[in-house]
This record gives structure tokens, C-alpha cells and sequence, in this order.
């Protein structure tokens, strides 16, 4: 190589080395700050947090955050902040009291920001504390009650409404004894509507309220589905249809007596109501590997795909014409659904429109001794 190329290469090298030790001496000033600001002792106090703990400097950087802070995204183990989290200090600063917000986080390719409380407190001139927690199963948590606030009283609208409607008509035909028994039929049929909307409403709110399964015992299972089909025997006989039951096991099981008979009964009554009259409905009884199950198998309309998605929402109907036509709530579902997470357990469906639908309710096999 010729002189000058060398003497190129050693200066080259010359810079680089002043650069990293430039770097280095810039990240050995920051901790150096940063520990005098923060001590030791007071790191590993705000290490231990479960709420993202951030010490924020005037310079719009953090002396110190901790892991949670990290992974909330809000602040960089380089002293990086969240804009509006520096944005907050700084009017906490500026009106020297502590302010409370919350602010979105956008995260590398997630498009849904997650949302996080924050509380910073001025501590001096110099120093303020962000303590950060996250809201986004909270703000979740409140727009799913929102929802169901409205979808009740939306439901709760109609068969009132037809309460309404049809004590008007028979006032208005009280001269008419034909009219009055016509018109307080279908009064009867829309009060036990009513009633059945307003208890399912009631029991759903019980069963997400996650303290429902009280009644914990060893159950057979077989007695549970008898119960059950008792319970919907009158609903199949209306339509000429045939409740059959196909016993292939007798597992035991624990739980909640009454809750699991209810589940079975509005996998039952569903069936019945979505098959024409004179069909049959299955009701197997299983248990393999540890898990006993209870199929519903009926031949009746089937379920789109597009609709078995979301079959087990609360309020939602595949067939809403036909759902009203039987009296259903867009309940039933859901609370079987729900039952049977309390027991730990699934509930699967398969269908195909025109060929019918099989439900399968899942739970543990009960062994002795356990």
C-alpha cells in the first residue's frame, strides 16, 4: 500500500476510537447523572413495582424507569420518553401539582395503541415521578358493559313495547270477547318472554361476575342430562319431536348441579327450536382421555359459518326472525358458553347449514381420591 493510503486507514481508526470513546464517556456522564439522581436503593424500590415507574428529567429524558415501564412502552432503558408522557411532566411542571392522564402507546407493527394511565408528581425543579399503569383491559372491561347496557335495554324495548301495543287493543275491543282472548294469548306469550329475557340477563351478569359456582359436588353425569331432558321434554312433545339419549359412558363429574342442568336444557331447548317438528334430537353422553362430554346432535336448519363465529355472543342471532318467532333471547348461548368456563370447561360447535348442528359440552372426569 502506498503512504497515503495507510496514513488514510490510521486516521480512520483514529476517528473511530474518539467516536466510541466519545460514546462511551456520553453514556458514562449519563449514568453517573443518572445514579447520583436516582440511588441504588431507591432503583431497586421501583424495580420491584408492577406499575411501570419512570424518574423523568427536565430535559424531557428519564434518570431511571424500570422494567415495567419498559414494557409498557413509555420510556427506553437509553433514557427515550413517550412524547405525551414528556409532554405531562412538563404541565405538571408548569402548574406544580400532580397531574393524572391517560395516553396511547403505539408498539412496533401493532396498529391498536395500548392505553395507560399515568400520575406524574413534580418532585423539585428537576425531578418528576410518572407511575404508569395499563388500561386497555379496563377500557375493554367498560366498553363490553356499555354494550351490554344497551343491547338489554334494546331487547327490553320489544316485548314492552308489545305489552304495550297489546293491553292498548284489548281496551280498545273489550266488546269483543274473541278479540281479548286472541290478543291475551299473545300478552301471555310476551310476559314469558319478558320473564325469560330478565332471568337470563340476570344469570349472565352472575356468571362474569365470576363467583357463581358455589354448589361444587360429584355429579354423574347422566342424571344431570336426564334432568335436563325432562326439563325440555314438554318444548319437544309441542312440536311431535323425539328426545333420544345415547349412553355411551357414565363418567362422574364436579360441579355446579343446577348450572350444568341449565346449560344442558338451553343446548336442548335450542335444538328443539331450530328443527322441525316430527325431527329427532340426540343427546350422547362420552368420555375419552380424561374428558367427559355431552353432544346435542339435531338435524334442523344449521348455522352458517359466517354466523358460528359469534354464535356464542351474548344477543347475537344467526336467525333473528326465527329467534323471535321462538321466543329466544340471544342469551342461551352465551350462558352456556359461560357455565362452562366457570367449570373449567369448552363447549364446541359443528354445523352445516341444511344438514344441522352437534354442540359438544365438555368437562373433566371426576377420579376418585382427587
Amino acid at each position: 500500500m502506498s503512504p497515503e493510503v495507510w496514513i488514510a486507514a490510521i486516521v480512520g481508526a483514529a476517528i473511530g476510537a474518539l467516536v466510541v470513546w466519545l460514546v462511551l464517556l456520553v453514556r458514562e456522564r449519563n449514568e453517573t447523572i443518572a445514579a447520583t439522581l436516582v440511588p441504588h436503593r431507591t432503583r431497586q424500590l421501583m424495580g420491584a413495582l408492577q406499575s411501570g415507574a419512570v424518574v423523568i428529567r427536565r430535559d424531557r429524558r428519564s434518570a431511571y424507569s424500570n422494567h415495567a415501564a419498559a414494557a409498557l412502552g413509555v420510556a427506553r432503558p437509553d433514557g427515550a420518553l413517550n412524547t405525551d408522557l414528556a409532554d405531562l411532566a412538563e404541565e405538571a411542571w408548569r402548574r406544580d401539582m400532580p397531574l393524572e392522564d391517560e395516553i396511547a402507546v403505539h408498539r412496533g407493527v401493532l396498529t391498536t395503541p395500548r392505553y395507560v394511565h399515568v400520575r406524574v408528581t413534580p418532585l423539585d425543579d428537576e425531578l418528576c415521578l410518572a407511575v404508569v399503569n395499563d388500561n386497555t383491559e379496563s377500557r375493554a372491561a367498560e366498553q363490553s358493559r356499555r354494550e351490554f347496557a344497551v343491547n338489554v335495554s334494546h331487547e327490553l324495548k320489544t316485548p314492552v313495547g308489545a305489552l304495550s301495543l297489546l293491553a292498548e287493543t284489548i281496551e280498545d275491543g273489550a266488546d269483543d270477547p274473541e278479540l281479548v282472548r286472541k290478543f291475551s294469548k299473545k300478552m301471555r306469550k310476551e310476559s314469558r318472554r319478558l320473564s325469560k329475557l330478565i332471568q337470563e340477563i340476570i344469570e349472565i351478569s352472575r356468571l362474569q361476575g365470576g363467583g357463581s359456582v358455589l354448589e361444587h359436588e360429584e355429579l354423574h353425569l347422566e342424571g344431570v342430562v336426564h334432568e335436563a331432558i325432562e326439563g325440555s321434554r314438554l318444548g319437544a312433545e309441542a312440536k311431535d319431536m323425539r328426545l333420544v339419549t345415547d349412553l355411551r359412558e357414565r363418567p362422574t363429574v364436579v360441579g355446579d348441579r343446577d348450572l350444568l342442568v341449565m346449560a344442558l336444557r338451553n343446548l336442548i331447548d335450542n335444538a328443539i327450536a331450530y328443527s322441525d317438528e316430527g325431527a329427532e334430537v340426540v343427546v350422547s353422553v362420552g368420555a375419552r382421555d380424561g374428558v367427559a362430554s355431552v353432544a346435542v346432535i339435531d338435524k334442523g336448519i344449521g348455522i352458517e359459518t359466517k354466523d358460528q363465529e359469534r354464535i356464542f355472543e351474548r344477543f347475537y342471532r344467526a336467525d333473528p326472525a326465527r329467534s323471535r318467532e321462538t321466543g329466544g333471547t340471544g342469551l342461551g348461548l352465551s350462558i352456556v358458553k359461560h357455565i362452562a368456563l366457570q367449570h373449567s370447561g369448552s363447549v364446541a360447535l359443528w354445523s352445516e347449514p341444511g344438514v344441522g348442528s352437534t354442540f359438544t359440552f365438555k368437562l373433566a372426569v371426576h377420579q376418585e381420591g382427587s
